[in-house]
């Protein structure tokens, strides 16, 4: 094992019927509230309007930030940060998915923040020239997606259009005073949102465990426990939306899959680097890229940590592997992971999501400005050259 620093202070109220805590929890952090959500609510505005109650029932007021879009834009985060700054807020709280309570936590970090915004993010992996912030207006967070993390972790992925770049933010300020965890959030989510969603989540655990450190027991069985409960539970929830126990075990898969248990000292997630440029260039959604690459990325890889792959495809994909060969049981494993993809409705190739002719020079010379580090390669075990990401490219489509 690697040598960690380990440290999350994020409290967590889990369960359905929580968020009806969540007038009494803010007030904790003041009067003034700002409520950071996407542009286009839809099915998210009657929570909307639930928590605008429970806010003003609890004598506070309230400033809607309702500009959020699908990967949100460091300009959007600017006018969120105005919007504080105008208002004096007291607390930011963030509602939605992974774009909603990024948005969130990169405006209360504004607030404060000198300069250039985007300053703020490492957007180049071969030199730290980001000035993350050190001080953060308190955030809250109510995730209604089951995928990201985002409310129980430090980190915040923005994206600049100008530049087609997307990338993080990580700072101990960053880190949720309280999130409000509900299960019952989620019975909404269309079937496509909820596919992808279980492809995030399993893509943050499975990343480290394919690509991390090898000497990891306990890690490698806390991230194929997330995995199975993923796999275990996804299909349930697409049967029968309902299902709060289902939806209750994805939910805190997702937590868990990123706030740091699954992975302490071990956190490469070379998939994400890819993924990130093909949202920035082709508009392809975060879980939709991650599910597309991920069985790519492991028919190229495998051969290079056979034995990993091939305890995937036992203790993740349950196979059997009597009177077969690791490789044989390997590629199996793979062959069953992206069938399970396809079966709850997620995208394994980019033509599945209309990228019919990419551009893969372009798609690799981005991911190596923003992400390879001064030797040249993608960080992970074993480091990843231009030509292995051309490979998974080209595997992808």
């Amino acid at each position: 094992m690697k040598n960690f620093e380990y440290y999350n202070p994020v409290r967590i109220l889990f369960g359905p019927g929580e968020i009806e805590k969540i007038g009494v929890e803010a007030r904790n952090f003041g009067t003034r509230i700002c409520l950071v959500s996407y542009e286009y609510p839809g099915f998210l505005q009657p929570l909307l309007e639930r928590i605008k109650y429970l806010l003003e029932k609890e004598g506070m007021q309230f400033f809607p930030f309702y500009r959020i879009e699908e990967n949100p834009d460091i300009q959007t985060v600017e006018e969120g940060v105005k919007l504080c700054r105008e208002k004096e807020v007291d607390l930011v709280i963030g509602v939605g998915g992974g774009s909603a309570m990024d948005a969130a936590k990169a405006i209360a970090a504004g607030v404060y923040y000198e300069g250039d915004l985007w300053n703020m993010v490492f957007s180049r992996h071969s030199t730290v020239s980001a000035v993350p912030p050190e001080k953060s207006l308190p955030t809250l967070m109510v995730p209604t997606l089951p995928a990201t993390g985002s409310e129980m972790n430090l980190c915040a992925v923005v994206s600049n259009r100008r530049l087609q770049e997307k990338s993080y933010i990580w700072s101990p300020c960053l880190y949720p005073k309280i999130s409000i965890i509900d299960p019952e959030l989620t019975v909404t989510l269309p079937p496509f949102q909820t596919a992808c969603a279980a492809a995030d989540t399993i893509s943050h655990v499975l990343e480290i465990y394919l690509n991390g450190e090898e000497d990891s027991d306990l890690q490698h069985y806390f991230q194929e426990g997330v995995m199975r409960t993923v796999i275990d539970n996804v299909e349930k929830v697409l049967l029968d939306p309902k299902n709060i126990s289902a939806r209750s075990h994805l939910q805190w898969a997702a937590t868990c899959a990123i706030n740091g248990w699954a992975s302490p000292g071990d956190a490469w997630t070379p998939i994400h680097q890819v993924a990130h440029v093909l949202t920035a260039l082709y508009q392809v959604p975060h879980g939709a890229s991650l599910s597309i690459l991920m069985p790519a990325w492991m028919t190229v890889m495998h051969p290079r940590r056979i034995k990993q792959y091939y305890r995937f495809a036992t203790h993740v994909m349950g196979l059997l592997p009597e009177g077969k060969d690791e490789q044989t049981v390997a590629v199996e494993g793979i062959e069953a992971f992206r069938k399970f993809l396809q079966r709850i409705g997620a995208p394994v190739s980019l033509r599945d999501m209309h990228v019919i002719d990419p551009d893969i020079d372009s798609i690799v010379a981005n991911v190596v400005k923003i992400s390879f580090n001064k030797e040249g390669y993608l960080t992970c075990n074993p480091p990843v050259s231009r030509e292995d990401i051309i490979l998974v490219l080209k595997e992808a489509l």
